[in-house]
């Protein structure tokens, strides 16, 4: 086995370094497979260059080394005749060397020549077995390609199952602390509603006692005085008439006294200030406010401002001035209408942003996006990127095409504006109460890219319309 692993080691090509394949001589005496020579490079005479001794060869037509092939396979059979495969043919007795392609089976000499397998294609057993061997090298390689493939979507999914873990376990926390809040809220509403009960039970509780105390002193008088009568009609004439002489006129003006300040019962009723009907619709008002967004920290941005426009405050508040500032001419300036904008502006989430408008006669509060032109007169729709409220007049409308008058019972000093990117809505209201919020109005926007909040404080109207907006 040795001597043969040896030899083995002799008869391999120079360049693929397998035992050779149908091996071909050169003229310098050096062999290479078949498959080698056609892989070497020739020049445009044909000629080649021997790898191993670097002389230029005829490499067109280079003779096999039938003594080389021989060994090969008298080495190959050897090998198989070691193992423990079935050796020699059933019918002939012969080694089985070669293999037929047409039936692929293995088959001796006599029966590629003179047997069943006369005419089919016939091939060397070290072939078949070199061909095979690289078969099942590819078809390795392949199946370790799609292993790894398969193990590396294993592996995805196991961190795509942890991640939706993670990520559910976030989810359930947040949930509960939304609950939790929103239960202490409720809670909360809940004793306020109940303080309320208990607080008007106590003062009507404590208002019919009082009568009831009064009247029963007033009781207690009558029966003294009752009794004191009974025991007067008991006395003689003489005494009788002595005594009610002297007590008679005080009687009667104690009498007149307590019909004087005597009232009348009337039943009382039971009003604890609120309408049990109107409980969830108070209690959700007040829930509307404490879920929406904290309010955002948002300033001015002085780069948008109107030159008439003047910044306090930290450029949280805004008037319009009297004079007309140098100021840059820059892209994001309004420099037709008296505007300015947030130094932030959204593309996605829910926002939330308050806007004190106090006693001003005439402003305009909403959004516009970012691509807007600030350097004409702004349009004021929908359709053209710009959403707003304003009051002019004494009038508040929406500014939609056409124009919607607000029913606004109470002004409001402060406005509350709430975006919701995602679910396309604007929604508009008075915010002055801390407890809950008046609906105004909703816009529904129909808008992708960034939009800003924006103040208009409109035209100062010679010191009649002077008052600031704050940005809140």
């Amino acid at each position: 086995m040795e001597r043969s692993q040896s030899l083995e080691e002799q008869l391999r090509c120079p360049v693929c370094l397998d035992v050779f394949t149908e091996p071909l001589m050169l003229q310098c005496g050096h062999s290479y497979c078949r498959c080698c020579v056609r892989s070497m490079t020739m020049d445009m005479l044909g000629q080649l260059q021997c790898p191993v001794c670097r002389c230029a060869v005829d490499g067109d037509s280079p003779p096999p080394n039938l003594s080389l092939a021989r060994i090969i396979e008298v080495l190959q059979e050897m090998s198989v005749s070691d193992g423990d495969q079935q050796d020699f043919c059933p019918q002939h007795d012969n080694p089985l060397s070669l293999y037929c392609e047409a039936e692929q089976v293995l088959i001796c000499g006599l029966c590629g020549s003179i047997g069943a397998h006369r005419g089919h294609k016939i091939t060397p057993v070290s072939s078949v077995y070199s061909r095979m061997k690289e078969d099942i090298s590819c078809l390795m390689t392949e199946f370790q390609h799609q292993r790894h493939k398969v193990e590396d979507q294993i592996c995805k999914m196991a961190y795509n199952k942890s991640r939706i873990i993670n990520e559910s376990d976030v989810m359930k926390w947040m949930i509960r602390k939304e609950f939790g809040e929103l239960r202490r809220c409720l809670e909360e509403e809940e004793v306020g509603f109940m303080e309320q009960v208990e607080t008007s039970t106590t003062a009507l509780i404590a208002s019919l006692q009082n009568q009831t105390d009064q009247l029963n002193q007033n009781l207690n008088q009558l029966q003294k005085v009752q009794n004191t009568l009974q025991d007067l009609s008991d006395e003689g004439h003489l005494d009788f008439i002595t005594k009610y002489a002297s007590i008679a006129p005080r009687f009667r003006e104690s009498h007149k006294l307590q019909q004087k300040g005597e009232r009348i019962f009337s039943t009382l009723n039971f009003k604890p200030g609120f309408n049990h009907n109107d409980i969830k619709l108070t209690v959700w008002k007040k829930l509307h406010r404490k879920v929406l967004p904290a309010p955002e920290l948002l300033k001015l941005d002085p780069q948008t401002a109107h030159p008439m426009l003047e910044l306090h405050h930290g450029n949280t508040m805004v008037v319009c001035g009297a004079l007309l500032q140098k100021l840059p001419d820059n892209p994001e300036r309004f420099t037709y209408s008296y505007c300015v904008l947030a130094n932030r502006g959204f593309s996605s989430g829910k926002h939330y942003w308050e806007v004190e408008v106090g006693n001003k006669v005439k402003w305009r509060l909403g959004l516009i996006k970012g691509t807007t032109n600030r350097k004409a007169k702004l349009v004021k729709s929908p359709e053209n990127g710009v959403w707003l409220i304003g009051l002019k007049d004494g009038v508040y409308e929406a500014f939609t095409s056409p124009r919607v008058v607000l029913p606004v019972s109470t002004p409001p000093h402060r406005v509350g504006l709430f975006l919701d990117y995602e679910g396309r809505g604007l929604t508009i209201y008075n915010s002055d109460s801390p407890d809950e919020l008046c609906f105004i109005y909703n816009f529904r926007l129909q808008v992708q890219g960034k939009v800003y909040p924006l103040l208009d404080v409109c035209w100062h109207d010679r010191g009649g319309n002077k008052q600031p907006l704050v940005l809140n």
